[in-house]
């Protein structure tokens, strides 16, 4: 055998070796058990909204439960679709959650075109909690009941407005409704988050919010802002004096806000099943319930089918409510 060829195959063995260690190390890099390191939670809204506090308090006690940092990323804008998308085109390794809301399938209706799909880019992991929305107005507004903020409505020279979280949202949804349905004109100011309109809201910049009762909760208490009727079917454990919707005479109003941890589509199951697990037994903890009862929130912890269902049903609900309002965003 001549030296050359010697050569040749000292190089071709060295390679061999080299390329068992490399399969060997990529193997073990795959094998490595989820989850491995940090995980984010993305919230589709800035920090300081309902979205935001819910994502920081189930992030911390799942950290602990999975042994790895949750990290809470805020990415707002367009309706919290920005984040949302976000989240639908990121890799499906479990490392990358979405903090979704009902305002997702709203948005399915009201957005002509999304760059995802609610019911098909994601994989449910659990609902955290309902929040109820409340009808809020300055302290400085005169009117002390749903019936004076209707009659101050009819009769004044100019519309009034209220704030909501964005196009498209909960809040939007609910303004068009009570509109229509207390017959007065309405003027929508949307803004990005529950903090840039909170702080426009106790400013009489706008004249009233339907935002979820966690961020106006400590200025309802503090007799900063007024709380008129919350929009749900029950009234609310925090504002237990403050009637709903239908009490107040607009019958058959009941949308609260829901949120829930979403995947993208194509994660393991035993990923989604693990987070699933973890997520429930912290979100029926009596720690938990405690954190949510001081924001004024009813805690869930559904399964991941269950929120699949909730998510398939609220599309269909808010579908028909969208078109009776005539919302529509390009």
């Amino acid at each position: 055998m001549t030296s050359a060829h010697q050569r040749r195959r000292g190089i071709l063995a060295a390679a061999c070796i080299s390329f068992a260690a490399f399969a060997g190390f990529a193997t073990s890099v795959a094998a490595q058990p989820w989850p491995s390191k940090p995980i984010t939670l993305v919230v589709p809204f800035p920090a300081g909204g309902t979205t935001d506090v819910l994502a920081r308090s189930i992030a911390e006690p799942l950290s602990k439960a999975l042994g790895q940092p949750v990290i809470v990323e805020s990415k707002p804008g367009a309706g919290a679709t920005i984040g949302a998308d976000y989240v639908a085109k990121a890799r499906p390794d479990g490392y990358t959650l979405l903090v979704g809301a009902v305002h997702h399938a709203i948005a399915t209706s009201v957005y002509k075109k999304l760059p995802y799909d609610y019911q098909k880019s994601f994989a449910p992991i659990t609902t955290i909690a309902l929040v109820p929305n409340v009808l809020t107005v300055s302290a400085a507004n005169p009117a002390k009941s749903v019936a004076e903020l209707i009659a101050q409505g009819k009769s004044s020279r100019e519309k009034l407005t209220y704030g909501s979280n964005g196009n498209g949202t909960a809040q939007h949804l609910i303004g068009t409704q009570f509109e229509n349905l207390a017959a007065i004109g309405l003027v929508h100011v949307p803004y990005k988050g529950s903090g840039p309109l909170t702080t426009d809201l106790l400013g009489g910049q706008v004249a009233m919010s339907f935002d979820t009762v966690t961020p106006v909760l400590a200025h309802i208490k503090a007799g900063k802002l007024r709380a008129l009727a919350v929009t749900t079917g029950k009234r609310s454990s925090a504002l237990p004096d403050v009637p709903t919707l239908a009490e107040a005479g607009l019958k058959g109003f009941d949308i609260g806000t829901w949120f829930g941890l979403l995947a993208p589509a194509g994660t393991p199951k035993e990923v989604v099943a693990r987070l699933s697990a973890e997520s429930m037994k912290i979100i029926q903890s009596t720690d938990f319930g405690k954190r949510m009862a001081d924001i004024g929130a009813e805690p869930i912890g559904n399964t991941p089918e269950q929120m699949a269902g909730q998510i398939r049903d609220d599309t269909e609900k808010f579908a028909r409510l969208v078109r009776e309002a005539k919302v529509t965003i390009d």
